[in-house]
């Protein structure tokens, strides 16, 4: 592929700019979508193709993400109006993560990793989310995952909320890999 052969993930940001350019500066605002979910204007906006946008992020140089929430749902709103509204917080998870959103109660299709698409609250059901919100966190690579059973797929998960320290450090121990080492609680136990 040439460099200026457009990609479904480049046509994807494109027509996302077009339609946020069109609203100048509300753009940067937090929104709650029609799903009732807020949407941070930097979450990855994706096919839902879970091997894609892993593989995607790992080009970039930066981990998945997936956050689990729920219409009404007051401690996903916390996460936004608190941690996410946190400029230190927000830029270290654009500047190293990409943050795929997704519904509990979604009907969204999802393409897995192992190819089966699924709606999203068949997705939750199958990795056991439970909680939202709930941060799924995968590996730096997609190799092998398909022959994974769904759990074991992922390196971490934080079920439920966390306080903006405790947020950024899950970001921080899933960015240095402080998983492969120890448990999150010896994590914060040794980053205080």
């Amino acid at each position: 592929m040439s460099p200026r052969t457009p990609t479904r993930r480049g046509l994807l940001a494109l027509a996302t700019g077009a339609a946020f350019a069109g609203r100048g500066a509300a753009a940067a605002e937090l929104a709650v979508g029609e799903d009732g979910l807020y949407h941070e204007p930097w979450f990855l906006q994706s096919f839902l193709d879970l091997h894609e946008d892993l593989e995607s992020a790992a080009a970039g140089g930066k981990r998945l993400a997936i956050m689990w929430e729920l219409r009404g749902c007051p401690y996903c709103r916390e996460t936004h109006l608190v941690n996410f509204a946190d400029v230190g917080i927000a830029n270290y998870i654009r500047d190293n993560f990409e943050v795929l959103q997704l519904n509990l109660v979604g009907s969204r299709k999802v393409t897995d990793f192992d190819r089966e698409e699924l709606a999203e609250k068949d997705l939750a059901r199958k990795y056991g989310i439970r909680f939202t919100p709930t941060f799924q966190f995968f590996p730096p690579s997609a190799d092998g995952l398909d022959a994974k059973d769904a759990m074991a797929r992922e390196v971490t998960r934080a079920p439920g909320y966390l306080k903006p320290p405790h947020f950024l450090a899950m970001f921080r121990f899933v960015r240095e890999r402080a998983y492969e080492r120890g448990s999150f609680r010896d994590f914060l136990a040794a980053n205080g």
